[in-house]
């Protein structure tokens, strides 16, 4: 294969292709369609905010559109996936589990994550709950009862969530089920009674699998993209090195100085990129924490979208708001919506819509991202739309007028 060069938009659709994002699907998903598509990611992020469907969900229905949220669930309930840190907490395919022992093994270096004073001064109080969960079964942190204090951050946990989540970090426990997106948490050896460490394979061929896993799962990726991927640690695995072995493809992109790397198995997507044949249809609403945007730097390299999740940022300096969700339409990211699902109200409330500076909103633009917002709000159960803040402002009564062929959405007063 000749070393290929793609515009931007080629490297747009590559992504998109590989993340599976690039047109809307011809077929009704089904269960085996959520593994699948874990699988083609590599980890599906986990966050807990439920302003609208909690982020593992929401990632999926980006890229399956309507389907059962149970499935996930229902999954993980079955063993074919399992949770541990990967970018972050994440589901993971079951049969990986063997590339993420050696973090289990070293939970000392994982950061925040373990804590190896709290193991070593609450001793006997570790052992005994350890103890608990051998003869009780599994159990959850809100088994428990809160003595003391507050719940929020790892110092305000009480002390058996605290032990729950190191034992967690260090292997001895996983997850054996969710029940109300709460953590069950079981013995390894119960949750996953095949594993034998004999099988663990060397920490060299855990770093080039995972290097090879974020090109492929990235479409194409510049180096510095891919220790952010799995949260690799230093050394990282040189792709030029894989690329001279034939494990990567080397490729160009315009305006760029340095290569991006391709995998093998997406040689001839690539070259459908290259030519422009490879055409991104689909517009959908995407989760903060979807792969497409959770490295920041990423987003605004390859698609020029400035990023920023604010949950975290004081009400008051926020620019966009609590929880924005971006906006891909036709392989570019158009803008961002602040959303808020009244379940039981039945009313998907966009507290504001925001779009691309220099944006041009053409009516089939504003059309396709109503038919997003629409689509997004039915699959969590809401009939209604409220439109409020649009800027820029002169695109609020066209968006809303393209709304209007849904369900009947209403301006909110402003």
């Amino acid at each position: 294969m000749n070393k290929l060069h793609l515009t931007i938009a080629g490297a747009r659709a590559l992504h998109l292709a590989a993340q599976g994002l690039l047109q809307p699907r011809r077929r009704k998903a089904v269960k085996a369609d959520v593994l699948d598509t874990i699988r083609r990611m590599e980890m599906l992020q986990i966050d807990t905010i439920n302003v609208v469907a909690r982020s593992p969900y929401f990632v999926l229905w980006s890229r399956l559109g309507d389907y059962p949220p149970e499935w996930l669930d229902a999954l993980l309930a079955e063993g074919k996936l399992f949770e541990y840190w990967a970018h972050e907490a994440c589901f993971l395919p079951i049969e990986d589990y063997g590339l993420y022992r050696h973090r289990m093994l070293d939970p000392a270096a994982m950061g925040w994550k373990y804590s190896a004073t709290w193991m070593r001064e609450r001793a006997g109080e570790v052992a005994a709950l350890l103890a608990h969960i051998r003869r009780e079964g599994p159990v959850r942190s809100s088994d428990f009862e809160r003595l003391e204090g507050k719940s929020g951050g790892w110092w305000e946990w009480k002390p058996e969530k605290r032990s729950l989540e190191v034992l967690f970090t260090s292997g001895a426990l996983m997850i054996a089920r969710r029940h109300n997106f709460q953590r069950v948490y079981d013995l390894a050896e119960r949750v996953l009674p095949g594993w034998d460490d004999a099988q663990l394979p060397e920490l060299p061929e855990v770093r080039r699998s995972f290097a090879l896993r974020t090109v492929k799962a990235l479409g194409l990726a510049r180096a510095a993209w891919i220790p952010d991927y799995h949260r690799t640690r230093r050394p990282h695995v040189d792709p030029a090195a894989l690329a001279e072995q034939g494990l990567l493809l080397r490729a160009s992109v315009e305006g760029w100085a340095d290569p991006v790397y391709i995998h093998p198995d997406h040689a001839e997507l690539a070259r459908r990129a290259a030519d422009g044949a490879l055409a991104p249809t689909l517009t959908t609403i995407l989760s903060p924490f979807d792969p497409v945007v959770w490295d920041r730097r990423r987003a605004l390299e390859l698609f020029g979208f400035d990023y920023r999740l604010e949950c975290y940022t004081p009400a008051a300096k926020r620019r966009y708001g609590y929880f924005t969700l971006p906006i891909l339409r036709r392989g570019a990211l158009v803008g961002r919506i602040d959303a808020k699902a009244h379940r039981r109200a039945g009313i998907f409330e966009v507290k504001a819509a925001l779009f691309e500076p220099g944006l041009r909103a053409s009516d089939a633009l504003l059309r396709e991202v109503a038919g997003a917002l629409l689509r997004c709000a039915r699959w969590h159960g809401c009939a209604q739309v409220v439109l409020g803040r649009t800027e820029p402002g002169e695109m609020a009564g066209r968006l809303a007028l393209a709304l209007e062929g849904g369900t009947a959405p209403r301006q909110a007063a402003a």
